[in-house]
């Protein structure tokens, strides 16, 4: 596929973040898009964005859908092609995503399933829903999105992040699974994954509202079983909190944590979603998104069994950084 131009293409989780930027910049590129999101109004903001830059001809549409439920899925197809008068689609980004659950341990059951259901369901929901509509147009592509944490089941030291890493394991093999299964069953369709590494998007805020837990709409008491006093006492400690944390220090900091998350990451979701269609365009069923997913890929190949050890597998990385601190005049930690 060496254009988008005169296409339609899918794309869930279109209502922030890279899910937005993939639509604005097809739109841009000539290609008619329906967009979905669990979030009706940020995805209809995103169409009247791609609307803007888009070319005559372009058509874009904005749905309500939650992934995790198939029966909306079902009728997010089904609305889509009456909008836009069609029988098939050439291009599905399932993008859509969210966080939460990290423990398996400690973490509620219900929180767990509800971020496995978004992130791997909602991929194999889309998958169904759609296939028989890329195989329809003679030249489909079925991009999935995992992330770093598909080959990674980790955040690093005292972070587990099971939920997340399990559903986008799952994608991965699917994705992957899937190669075979299309070159010999339905060679009109190719799939192409996609591994994000720390891209600024909302995902932190979407989980929280995910989960209903909103930080600028929970009491006192939900805010501290959020951030529970062992790290209440952490944060203070690392001067991120007063030692007595108000309901207002715990909501000023979620909200803080959520919007450094998007502003301070080292790639734009503009600049991934470029990577991403860059890559769909030249045929890559691969795509690592970021130099951080890169440098992520390549030491796990490289040292498999020491994935988990983060010492050796981060060790010349912390010695570089106490090297330079103490050319800086920075003493080492400890």
């Amino acid at each position: 596929m060496n254009s988008f131009s005169g296409k339609l293409a899918v794309v869930t989780g279109g209502g922030s973040g890279m899910g937005r930027e993939l639509v604005i910049q097809l739109a841009a590129q000539g290609c008619s898009v329906a967009a979905c999101d669990w979030h009706a109004d940020a995805v209809a903001q995103t169409a009247d964005l791609a609307r803007a830059d888009a070319p005559p001809g372009v058509r874009v549409s904005s749905h309500a859908c939650d992934v995790s439920d198939e029966a909306q899925v079902l009728r997010f197809r089904d609305e889509l092609l009456a909008e836009h008068a069609t029988g098939h689609v050439d291009l599905v980004f399932s993008n859509a995503g969210i966080g939460g659950a990290g423990s398996f341990v400690k973490d509620s059951r219900q929180e767990w399933e509800r971020t496995f259901a978004v992130d791997f369901w909602g991929v194999y929901y889309c998958a169904r829903a759609f296939l028989p509509l890329l195989i329809a147009s003679g030249d489909g592509v079925l991009v999935n999105t995992s992330s770093v944490n598909g080959f990674w089941a980790a955040l690093g030291p005292g972070m587990p992040n099971t939920a997340y890493a399990t559903a986008k394991f799952a994608v991965k093999g699917f994705t992957e699974a899937l190669i075979e299964d299309l070159r010999s069953n339905a060679p009109q369709v190719r799939v192409a994954v996609v591994m994000p590494g720390h891209v600024g998007t909302d995902i932190v805020g979407n989980t929280f509202r995910a989960h209903g837990k909103d930080p600028e709409q929970m009491s006192q008491a939900q805010l501290e079983e959020m951030v529970p006093a062992d790290a209440r006492a952490k944060l203070a400690e690392a001067g991120l909190l007063p030692e007595r944390p108000s309901a207002g220090d715990l909501r000023a900091m979620l909200v803080r944590i959520s919007h450094d998350f998007r502003d301070k990451a080292p790639l734009s979701a503009a600049g991934a979603a470029t990577v991403i269609l860059d890559g769909v365009r030249s045929g890559a069923w691969r795509i690592l998104v970021g130099d951080d997913a890169k440098m992520l890929d390549e030491r796990i190949r490289g040292q498999p069994d020491a994935a988990y050890d983060y010492t050796d597998l981060f060790g010349d990385l912390i010695q570089a950084a106490q090297a330079a601190g103490q050319a800086a005049g920075v003493p080492s930690p400890g």
